[in-house]
Formats: C-alpha cells, sequence, structure tokens
C-alpha cells in the first residue's frame, strides 16, 4: 500500500512540474519566451502594465489585421464565441461603445474563438445577428487564444495608445463597467 502512495504521490508531482514548466517555458510564434521580449521598454506579455503581444489574424473577409496597426489608438480587445451565453449578453454593449468612441480614438476589436466554433461559418452568422460592425478577427488555430491564455468567455484587454495592457476583466461587461474602464485611456 505505502508503494502505491509513494508512485501515486511521485506521479502527482511530475504532471505538477511538467504544467509549471509549460506554464512558465511558454514560447510565442518567433520562438522567443513570453514575458521577456522587449519591446519600447516595456516587458511584453499579459499582465496590466505590459506591453501586448503583437499578433496578425485574418478578418470576416480574409484581410489581414495586426494588434499594431491599432498603435496609437485606445483597443478594446475582446475575446468571444457565438456558443458562449456571457458574449452574447456582452456584445450589444461592444457594439455601443464602439459607436460612442469610434471618433475619440477607441477601436473595439473582436477576436472570434473561431478553433471552438462547431463551424468557422458561426462567426459570421453571430457577426450579422448582433448587428456588429466593429472589426472581428478569426483565431482560427487558437493560437492568439494560447498566448494570452484565455481560459474565460468573454475575455476583455484594455490597451492603451502604446499597446500597454491596462485593465483586463473576466467574464461579461455591461455598459457602465465598459465606461469605467475606458474613461482613464481616452
Amino acid at each position: 500500500m505505502k508503494k502505491n502512495v509513494f508512485i501515486f504521490v511521485i506521479l502527482l508531482g511530475l504532471v505538477a512540474y511538467s504544467a509549471y514548466d509549460y506554464i512558465n517555458n511558454r514560447t510565442n510564434s518567433d520562438g522567443n519566451k513570453q514575458q521577456t521580449v522587449q519591446d519600447g521598454g516595456a516587458t511584453v506579455g499579459i499582465k496590466e502594465g505590459e506591453q501586448a503581444p503583437d499578433f496578425t489574424l485574418n478578418g470576416l473577409d480574409g484581410t489581414p489585421v495586426s494588434l499594431s496597426d491599432f498603435r496609437g489608438k485606445v483597443v478594446v480587445l475582446n475575446f468571444w464565441a457565438s456558443w458562449c451565453p456571457p458574449c452574447r449578453v456582452e456584445m450589444p454593449h461592444m457594439q455601443r461603445l464602439y459607436e460612442k468612441y469610434d471618433a475619440k480614438n477607441v477601436v473595439v476589436l473582436g477576436i472570434n474563438l473561431t478553433s471552438t466554433e462547431k463551424s468557422s461559418d458561426n462567426a459570421q452568422s453571430f457577426v450579422d445577428e448582433q448587428g456588429l460592425t466593429f472589426p472581428v478577427l478569426l483565431d482560427s488555430k487558437g493560437e492568439v487564444m494560447d498566448n494570452y491564455r484565455i481560459v474565460a468567455y468573454p475575455t476583455t484587454y484594455f490597451i492603451d495608445e502604446k499597446g500597454i495592457i491596462r485593465q483586463v476583466s473576466q467574464g461579461a461587461m455591461n455598459a457602465d463597467m465598459l465606461k469605467k474602464a475606458i474613461q482613464p485611456l481616452i
């Protein structure tokens, strides 16, 4: 019996160490460790105060779009999926935020977690159904989702005009929450 417990503890320790090692030694698509790449003096990472990792994804029309295309603007980076009930509740608020602040150099950038969808067509159907007019990009391979370590749907990053993450919010946001988050950035 003691031998089985000992083996179980060793296996559990190996699994825990593997998870720790995986999280702390992840690399981005350039082969660089996250958290150690420098850009303009700020550490690249996914925490508040860090430079948001750049990425390029295709929009619904197939045009490639990069996060860095929006440097100089405040970016509300929203990760969502069509099957996610809180995402459905949040989207009208995101659309109104986009309409209200677009002229104030604020961009709402929707990232559809396409790799979690039953069909790649679900994103376009959802956008049409919701009447969304802000840019929507397709994370068809889940690479950006993985890089930003998205575990809750929706997740929203508020990024300033220099590309620095100022706030991260997991879960659906309403109009008041969005206004409170965006006001200090404009």
